[in-house]
């Protein structure tokens, strides 16, 4: 008898460019006589998830412009409206593909959707926004952040994240209690990570308090480079001469942020090459800076001496799988919980985009260069090599939960 090719329905929630370059990757991985792939995603990110081996359908997606605005601003990331109209896309999108499995990263209303239709659901979430890890809050920048001397801030933000947490889970504890689901209480992590098995794109060495049970499997560092036309000064990274520093703040990094850091630059014994992940270039660039919307973010941490990102998990992980060490200059709590581990194995420094200035950004960088670091990102290296541990892990998880061909 010949085994059918398993039907997976990948959702890519398009508030960030990671949560597309994720199940992107991981399909990437996927054996196409095993699996076939529908990749729902967002039009406005079409280009990078467009590929032979599956079919795209749209998804509606909030527009990262206003899903960073209710970031900032402390507020829920998405209202109950959006749920509602999510939550019924998806069921839609189910009933018409009629898939065996589904994939999702940051869809967090499949958890209502997929088990209403009765579809083993696969989350791709972070160890940190998991129950699986100790609960870790650090403070993000936030408005009382921005005005608060800091100290004073993060005391305010203790007391007030239990309060703030169940306003964020509150759309969602609605949304599932209108379909008769039990909600989340003010548990954040599993708002975001609930699911029948959780995929976690993690360097298990880095978590090792982190020990999944059935219901989870690593499947490792998921790299991604989007399809893309090289600048005409690329080849310019390959010549001898000063080093190179590779900087991109992803589509979730504030503009300002990128200007601070090659105002600093500008006259340091430095060449920088900076992607701006689509956005608008720089008011001001310095000639030992090249800038570019896209670059292949795997040949220009290989070509650079260290890396500047905005310490999410996709920017840190081209970092190590190169061997260079990493600054973060994060925002939200998402990277300063993906850059802890980091900064624990001396391999990263992280500073606050609220506190962001020249003193305190070349005295990061003082230390990014220095040998400590070097070595400390050398020694996490193997951890990001390219292996099977994806495909092996979805096919063994999707055999915990029933699905065979």
């Amino acid at each position: 008898m010949t085994s059918r090719r398993l039907k997976l329905l990948m959702f890519a929630e398009g508030v960030t460019l990671a949560h597309v370059a994720r199940p992107v990757a991981l399909a990437r991985l996927l054996d196409p006589t095993r699996y076939e792939i529908v990749l729902a995603c967002t039009p406005r990110y079409a280009n990078f998830a467009t590929d032979p081996r599956w079919r795209r359908v749209d998804l509606d997606s909030v527009a990262p412009v206003d899903f960073n605005d209710r970031l900032a601003r402390g507020a829920p990331v998405y209202s109950y409206e959006t749920l509602a109209r999510y939550a019924e896309e998806d069921a839609a999108l189910i009933a018409a593909e009629r898939p065996d499995a589904v994939v999702g990263d940051f869809r967090l209303t499949l958890s209502v959707s997929a088990r209403r239709a009765g579809v083993p659901y696969l989350a791709i979430a972070n160890a940190y926004w998991t129950p699986l890890a100790p609960p870790r809050y650090p403070m993000p920048v936030l408005p009382l952040s921005r005005a608060l001397p800091l100290p004073l801030a993060r005391t305010l933000f203790a007391v007030g994240r239990p309060i703030a947490f169940f306003q964020h889970c509150g759309p969602m504890n609605r949304l599932r209690r209108a379909y008769g689901m039990p909600g989340f209480g003010n548990d954040l992590r599993r708002a975001y990570s609930d699911s029948d098995h959780l995929l976690l794109p993690d360097v298990p060495a880095l978590f090792p308090e982190v020990q999944p049970d059935g219901q989870a499997s690593w499947v490792g560092s998921l790299a991604w480079v989007p399809p893309m036309a090289l600048p005409d000064w690329w080849a310019e990274t390959a010549t001898p001469g000063l080093p190179w520093v590779y900087v991109t703040l992803g589509s979730s990094g504030p503009p300002q942020a990128l200007q601070v850091l090659l105002d600093t630059l500008a006259d340091a014994p430095v060449r920088v090459m900076a992607s701006t992940a689509g956005g608008a270039p720089p008011a001001r660039v310095p000639p030992n800076a090249r800038i570019a919307p896209y670059l292949p973010g795997d040949e220009a941490a290989e070509r650079s001496a260290w890396m500047v990102c905005n310490g999410g998990s996709m920017g840190t992980q081209q970092a190590l799988a190169a061997g260079v060490p990493v600054l973060g200059l994060a925002t939200n709590m998402d990277q300063f919980l993906n850059m802890a581990p980091l900064v624990a194995a001396g391999a990263a420094v992280v500073l606050r985009t609220d506190r962001l200035n020249p003193g305190a950004l070349r005295t990061a960088l003082d230390t990014v260069r220095a040998e400590p670091a070097r070595l400390a990102a050398r020694r996490l290296q193997a951890g990001l090599a390219p292996s099977p541990l994806a495909a092996g892990a979805l096919a063994q998880a999707l055999g915990r939960l029933g699905v065979t061909g």
